[in-house]
């Protein structure tokens, strides 16, 4: 199964969430992200909270939504936007008709204490992506991905 996670900035949620699934998800799923309007490169804080955690935070680039809209595309089966703008943008055409959630977290970039803040997003999306990894994803309806998906963003909130 391909994820991909959005954020407009693709700088630093989404970083996280794409790093999160690819290491909990353990070859099991293949993780990626994107932003409507990428920043050019990950956030330096979302690289060191990956470090912190033990997950490896090289190879994290910053990249637009647009290098999963094209012919050579994989196909995406799960679309998980992280931030308000992106999950109100309208998106390109996928490939495959994923299904689409929206986990809405705070811009921890910017913050006042954006250690904090960085570590309170991962650990949110840590928690909501270990939730997603423990359905039974690969047998579920596509309407059922979505009513699960949609429940972990309402519980773990």
């Amino acid at each position: 199964m391909n994820i991909l996670v959005l954020c407009t900035g693709n700088s630093a949620r989404s970083i996280l969430g794409e790093a999160l699934i690819g290491a909990l998800g353990a070859g099991r799923v293949a993780a990626h992200s994107a932003g409507s309007h990428p920043k050019g490169q990950p956030h330096p804080e979302a690289l060191a909270r990956l470090r912190a955690e033990g997950i490896a935070a090289e190879g994290f680039r910053s990249k637009s939504w647009d290098e999963f809209s094209g012919d050579d595309a994989p196909r995406l089966d799960i679309v998980i936007t992280v931030c308000d703008s992106a999950a109100g943008e309208t998106c390109p055409y996928w490939a495959g008709a994923p299904v689409t959630v929206h986990w809405g977290l705070p811009d921890p970039a910017g913050a006042q204490d954006e250690p904090r803040a960085f570590a309170e997003a991962f650990a949110a999306l840590k928690s909501r992506v270990e939730a997603m990894l423990a359905l039974p994803l690969e047998d579920m309806t596509p309407a059922e991905r979505k009513t699960a998906l949609s429940r972990i963003h309402t519980e773990t909130a």
